[in-house]
């Protein structure tokens, strides 16, 4: 059974949040008890009738994809800077999952979005959604992995859901640079951990190198047909100093494919 019961996604009508949207409509499909809460932000403050306003058009988009949820979908508008009020009605709606488009940007290393800032912020797991990413159900999820032993387990939990909810496969990934890399050590420290917390859905752990951690990904989402890749932030490991991000920031920049980042 599934623990997920509520998805924020933040929707301010752009061509992103709503294909975003359509996602989550069919990632939660007519079957599942999963709420989904619609957020808007803005600058200033909103009056009742633009509320009224916008919560209408909200319905209306909702409408357009012709899908009866389980759950009626709820929305609602706050003002203020639009990562920290995300995060904060994150919290007070006790949503378990951020789902949010990106336009991403596939020609700097350097851009920051409100996506690629709200992913590496959050205190729970985030899905960033690029424009122009199939409206499909996942059936392969790739997990990129370094060589640290996983020491926060449940972190995992976000995963296993997706994975039970799909029945996906969850294919572990390991790109690296160096040319000595002790593959059996970091199989044998995590193997059996992936084993059991992810159950049957795990399927097998990848090595590769190459110069660009990054490059090495995306060819592993094209030649595996990957259509969720999940990153598991440095803070859930032993003995590794909390990285800037960067490799996290530029995912959610450059994938054409969802990007779930465990938190």
């Amino acid at each position: 059974m599934s623990s997920l019961n509520k998805i924020l996604i933040p929707f301010d009508f752009s061509e992103a949040s709503i294909n975003a949207l359509e996602y989550v409509v069919n990632f939660v499909g007519t079957g599942r008890s999963i709420g989904i809460l619609g957020l808007y932000v803005g600058t200033m403050p909103i009056s009742e009738t633009d509320n009224e306003k916008l919560e209408k058009d909200f319905s209306k988009v909702m409408n357009s994809f012709d899908v009866k949820l389980k759950v009626a979908p709820e929305f609602t508008t706050d003002t203020g800077e639009v990562i920290s009020t995300i995060l904060s009605a994150q919290e007070k709606s006790n949503a378990d999952l951020i789902m949010m488009g990106t336009m991403g940007d596939k020609i700097t290393d350097e851009a920051i979005t409100n996506t690629s800032q709200l992913v590496l912020k959050a205190n729970c797991p985030v899905i960033s959604v690029p424009y122009g990413t199939s409206i499909k159900e996942p059936k392969n999820i790739a997990l990129v992995m370094g060589g640290e032993k996983i020491d926060d387990k449940e972190v995992l939990e976000t995963l296993l859901d997706i994975a039970r909810t799909f029945d996906a496969r969850v294919h572990a990934l390991t790109i690296y640079k160096d040319s000595i890399y002790d593959e059996e050590a970091i199989k044998e420290s995590n193997e059996n951990l992936l084993e059991y917390y992810l159950e049957h859905f795990y399927e097998d752990h990848s090595f590769s190198k190459n110069d660009d951690v990054e490059q090495g990904i995306l060819n592993y989402i094209t030649e595996k047909n990957i259509d969720m890749l999940t990153i598991l932030p440095r803070n859930h490991t032993e003995k590794s100093e909390p990285s800037e991000g960067r490799l996290t920031k530029l995912l959610t920049l450059h994938s054409e494919i969802p990007v779930l980042a465990l938190d």
